[in-house]
């Protein structure tokens, strides 16, 4: 199997789809399929490197999409903004400069669904959550190969 999920027609649809789920609210953590990829394909790395940050690029956008949908149907129904906490303050001074925390574990997801309900704009969301979510997987895969330097035999 693992064999099978190192090959790159593989492998890669493998990694985008766990980094797209794993940008969305459900709790799932897609480095460990990156530095799996790297470690059985090292040749792989930058592709692996540069599909999971289009895919959680891709999760956190539909994630900010959720969050404006959310907001659309509170608003139908409640006809009233929510009241502006102080994180929700502080999102909304920030912008979309603040997509760029959407690397974070446990906040990240959450906060590009907080700036789809603030109706934050799209694309510069989109432009810095990529920022983000590629220094992640560039900075993780590169000390995961540092600290674990051997390579796995299938």
């Amino acid at each position: 199997m693992m064999a099978w999920l190192a090959l790159p027609e593989y492998g890669l649809s493998t990694v985008f789809i766990v980094s797209f789920v794993s940008a969305t609210l459900l709790p799932l953590g897609s480095e460990p399929a990156v530095f799996g990829l790297v470690k059985l394909n090292p040749s792989l790395f930058w592709s692996a490197v540069l599909v999971a940050t289009a895919g959680n690029t891709l999760g956190g956008a539909f994630t900010w999409w959720n969050g404006y949908g959310a907001e659309r149907a509170y608003e139908r129904l409640k006809h009233s903004k929510p009241p502006n906490a102080r994180a929700l303050r502080w999102l909304e001074r920030l912008g979309a400069k603040a997509c760029l925390l959407s690397f974070l574990p446990v906040v990240g997801d959450p906060l590009c669904a907080v700036a789809g309900w603030l109706k934050l704009p799209f694309w510069p969301c989109v432009a810095y959550m990529a920022l983000g979510k590629f220094g992640r997987y560039l900075v993780m895969t590169v000390l995961l190969v540092w600290v674990f330097p051997g390579q796995l035999t299938p």
